[in-house]
């Protein structure tokens, strides 16, 4: 077996998974164009304003995709190739894939509010509460790693934070471009995406040599900012731009992988346990987030996206299609180690980490093509910032999407008391960002990591049960949602309860309760949500 195999197979899968299955989910969910998206009849300049479909799938790709398809694979892959591939091609099509569209669509039918706010609708304001505490929960985690990754990157490679500055600048004038200026989509992007590739030469010659310290520091007053300005001038254009980015990253990997026809040469199978990993069973399926599915992308999905979706036919290949589009990202970071000798994966996987280890597969592959004739050196360095840019996207989307369910956590009591002002931008911003820089600096460091992608995945397996339950209000077969969500329900409790008690017998007290809070806080909305459909027994005759 070779990498070009892989890919093709995965590539094929793919392509035919989204005609065929993609269709059988939008016809369950009868998608179709016969109403104007909230986008429009919404519409308020800030969070609501419509986007063309590759303009949305490019916010909304970087947004979900980070470092998460790049870091699961590459630690996974001491499981061996196959586990983790078959996870991430079958994941990808049959449960991420329908989360991510889903939810789209779910949000799109009701104000392109939350999963919380459907929650609510079906069954009742306290599993909506609950959710919204969990969602929020999860992403100050979220911010708290994000920034930690980020800052570090920044400080190792300083021309990273020069050129992600750029970024930012040349995202404010391509949004005014487009939005004020009317300037044609194709004229501002050819224009943007040169700009984007000379910052990174300019990020070069002008690193910044700062500390993590301050680099979190600034972080967290960019992502407050970048949360209360409207979309249109930072998040969507400058996650539109960065998407290029990934593209450019995924092209030249994958043809790369064509050219230098690698062999996979760590174990089709090593082991049923990790070290700081865990069992094959659930650890797999944690570590393998993004990649395959990701509780994040149904809050991107009924966050942001869907407050942006300019037709409910673009949720196909926004939703599904992002989705897959991101199982091949991952599939790639799988190939670009596999493709190492065993011993020299585990030695940089141990020692410096896996985006290294992801960034020197990838450029190796790079370097094998000959029309591109970049050195291995320069292809490592385009690797490790498009990563960092990713990560920097992921942060101030996780800040926005907290400031969403903070406030719709507070909606109902501003109904009954004029006086409750925590629904304001700013204020609801500042209570997030606070929450996120105390458990920064708390001395928690990347120890957060594993009961983050717990978190993360069993927010996948609520939106998937507040899925289940919509579907079958429709009267519709509900089994492609109801299937994933029991199978994410079971490996992400397993995890939590693994996690409560590692982290009691290391006396880390503080992840401990988090993770007793977390798996409360889900078995509580589990047991109302069971509630909502055992009382409607000839629904689910009637839908199964």
């Amino acid at each position: 077996m070779n990498g070009i195999e892989l890919v093709l197979i995965a590539f094929v899968m793919f392509v035919a998974a989204y005609k065929l299955y993609g269709g059988f989910i939008s016809r369950r969910l009868d998608v179709n164009n016969n109403k104007e998206t909230p986008a429009h009849t919404m519409s308020d300049g800030v969070d609501y304003c419509p986007a063309k479909a590759p303009v949305l799938l490019g916010h909304h790709f970087a947004s979900i995709a980070g470092a998460g398809p790049i870091v699961g694979p590459v630690i996974a892959a001491g499981f061996g190739w196959i586990p983790v591939y078959l996870w991430v091609v079958f994941g990808s099509i049959f449960i991420g894939g329908v989360h991510d569209y889903a939810s789209i669509v779910a949000s799109v039918r009701h104000q392109s509010k939350s999963i919380g706010f459907i929650i609510q609708q079906y069954i009742g304001v306290s599993g909506k509460k609950l959710f919204l505490v969990f969602a929020w929960a999860t992403l100050i985690l979220v911010i708290a790693v994000f920034t930690i990754i980020v800052a570090d990157t920044f400080t190792h490679i300083p021309s990273a934070g020069t050129s992600s500055i750029l970024f930012m600048i040349l995202a404010v004038f391509f949004g005014i471009a487009i939005y004020r200026l009317k300037v044609p989509l194709w004229i501002a992007t050819v224009v943007g995406v040169v700009l984007l590739f000379l910052s990174i030469p300019a990020g070069n010659l002008f690193p910044i040599q700062l500390d993590a310290s301050t680099w979190q520091l600034l972080l967290l007053a960019y992502i407050f900012v970048a949360s209360v300005t409207p979309v249109w001038i930072l998040l969507q254009p400058r996650d539109y731009l960065n998407s290029f980015f990934l593209y450019a990253l995924m092209i030249g990997g994958l043809a790369g992988v064509i050219f230098a026809a690698p062999t996979i040469n760590i174990p089709a199978f090593n082991s049923f346990s990790l070290d700081k990993v865990g069992y094959l069973f659930p650890a797999l399926f944690v570590t393998v987030a993004c990649g395959a599915i990701s509780g994040f992308h149904s809050i991107v999905g009924s966050g942001t996206t869907a407050k942006q979706l300019n037709k409910e036919t673009d949720g196909k290949i926004v939703g599904y299609g992002g989705m897959l589009i991101e199982g091949m990202l991952a599939v790639l970071s799988l190939i670009a180690v596999a493709s190492m000798v065993n011993k020299e994966f585990i030695d940089i996987l141990t020692t410096k980490g896996p985006v290294p280890a992801f960034s020197l597969g990838v450029a190796r592959f790079i370097h094998a093509i000959p029309v591109f004739n970049f050195s291995v050196e320069s292809a490592q360095t385009f690797t490790a910032l498009a990563v960092s840019a990713f990560a920097l996207t992921s942060l101030d989307t996780a800040t926005r999407l907290a400031r969403f369910m903070f406030q719709e956590y507070f909606e109902d009591k501003e109904k009954e008391n004029k006086s409750v002002f925590v629904t304001n931008r700013y204020v609801s911003t500042a209570i997030t960002v606070a929450f996120g820089a105390a458990l920064t600096f708390s001395g928690q460091t990347m120890s957060i990591w594993p009961v983050f992608g717990s978190a993360n995945q069993l927010l996948a397996a609520l939106a998937l049960l507040a899925l289940t339950v919509w579907v079958a209000n429709l009267k519709k077969g509900f089994l492609f949602v109801l299937i994933p969500m029991l199978f994410m329900f079971a490996v992400t409790l397993t995890a939590l309860g693994m996690l409560i008690y590692t982290n009691f017998i290391a006396t880390n007290y503080t992840l401990s309760i988090i993770s007793v809070l977390l798996f409360t806080l889900a078995i509580m909305l589990g047991i109302k949500a069971y509630t909502v459909l055992t009382n409607g027994k000839e629904l689910i005759k009637e839908t199964i």
